[in-house]
């Protein structure tokens, strides 16, 4: 699977190369296994953006659309 930002490749090829020095918030990387690290750190930079952006505070939490409000 490519990754979708500079950001997250960068991550990636931290966590596949050099596991000591990643940030705490990335330590959960290292439960992913070598060949995924590897798919993603591989990911080729051209054309992907620095980061990626969550829409709404709610999806950068769980990853998912709030569900619309009857009304």
């Amino acid at each position: 699977m490519p990754s979708v930002s500079k950001k997250q490749r960068e991550a990636m090829a931290i966590a596949e190369h050099h596991p000591d020095e990643l940030y705490g918030k990335n330590k959960g990387l290292l439960d992913m296994s070598h060949g995924q690290l590897h798919d993603f750190a591989s990911t080729k930079e051209k054309g992907l953006p620095e980061r990626v952006h969550p829409k709404h505070k709610h999806e950068a939490k769980t990853g998912r659309q709030p569900k619309p409000r009857g009304g």
